[in-house]
């Protein structure tokens, strides 16, 4: 069988599926692994641009976190970030928040490091069979936000495509911010609230414990929504706004702007996954709270549920 995308989300559902013995392609078309836990480097360190961390509630994630933290990948970052709003800035209490020293990508690739992973695959199309790019299969996942699913799936499999047309998503734009020294006040993470531009901003320094002078901000879907033709273009806006946010004189070195037009979904499905009696199952974060523990969850049931129909007991 086939699952499409090396996100967590397919990761999970495929690791599933070879621990059952059932053969499977994850087929990639990115050049690495990771989706939306999607790191860059630059000046040789990774930047986390999609996921900004990821939080813990789930016994089952809480091994999988357990494992990436025994592989020296993962550790506590924060309970506490910082909020700006109307009142000014004050401090927020929340859950613990994790992150990874090699960018949250390192973790998908550290789950999917003995699984068959396919990158630069582009996939075509699914038809009914199912069959990817005319080749048939005994089912196919497609572990990607709805509206990129829907543009895979023939008109004749119209169970899955109802599954991606009750999907709902917003856009974002992630910001990289580097500096030629750190001049703001201690923080790990800001929200800010009713603000025209900027949603979140956290440092990348303290989230990576080097200490390095690097902000990611990340945008309100209406700014994103703008700016999704060209979105190189907002980086002045992105640097001024974290500017005036964090009282900053000093311009920032290079700033680079990523886009993400299927950022978060804005309403959970009921269920964690979809699985049609095509064959056809949907995984990721629009089934529950926009997490990563959620995407983990979707793939990790939808895997058990092909499991139980590919080899009954």
């Amino acid at each position: 069988m086939v699952v499409v995308g090396a996100g967590i989300a397919g990761v999970a559902c495929a690791t599933e599926l070879v621990r059952a013995g059932v053969p499977v392609e994850i087929r990639e078309r990115a050049r690495v692994p990771g989706g939306r836990m999607a790191s860059r480097r630059f000046d040789g360190r990774p930047v986390d641009l999609g996921a900004a961390y990821l939080t813990v509630s789930d016994p089952d994630f809480a091994e999988v976190v357990e494992g990436w933290r025994a592989a020296g990948l993962v550790r506590e970052w924060t309970d506490t970030f910082v909020a700006y709003g109307a009142d000014g800035r004050r401090e927020v209490p929340g859950p613990m928040r994790w992150a990874a020293a090699r960018g949250l990508r390192s973790l998908v690739e550290h789950l999917a490091r003995e699984l068959p992973v396919t990158v630069d695959r582009l996939v075509l199309g699914v038809e009914p069979g199912p069959v990817v790019d005319g080749r048939p299969c005994e089912a196919v996942v497609l572990a990607m936000p709805g509206p990129q699913a829907a543009l895979l799936l023939a008109p004749a499999l119209d169970a899955a495509t109802r599954a991606t047309q009750a999907q709902r998503w917003s856009p974002s734009l992630a910001g990289v911010l580097c500096f030629p020294a750190r001049r703001w006040a201690t923080f790990r993470g800001a929200f800010v609230n009713d603000h025209p531009l900027l949603r979140l901003v956290c440092d990348d320094g303290d989230r990576r414990g080097d200490d390095a002078p690097v902000l990611v901000a990340h945008t309100t879907p209406g700014f994103a929504a703008g700016h999704l033709a060209q979105p190189s273009r907002a980086g002045p806006a992105i640097e001024e706004a974290v500017q005036d946010l964090l009282g900053l004189s000093e311009p920032a070195e290079h700033v680079h702007v990523h886009r993400w037009t299927y950022a978060k979904p804005t309403a959970g499905l009921d269920g964690t996954h979809h699985l049609d009696a095509d064959g056809v199952g949907l995984a990721g974060d629009a089934f529950g709270e926009p997490r990563v523990q959620s995407a983990w969850l979707s793939g990790r049931d939808l895997g058990r549920a092909l499991v139980n129909r590919l080899i009954p007991a």
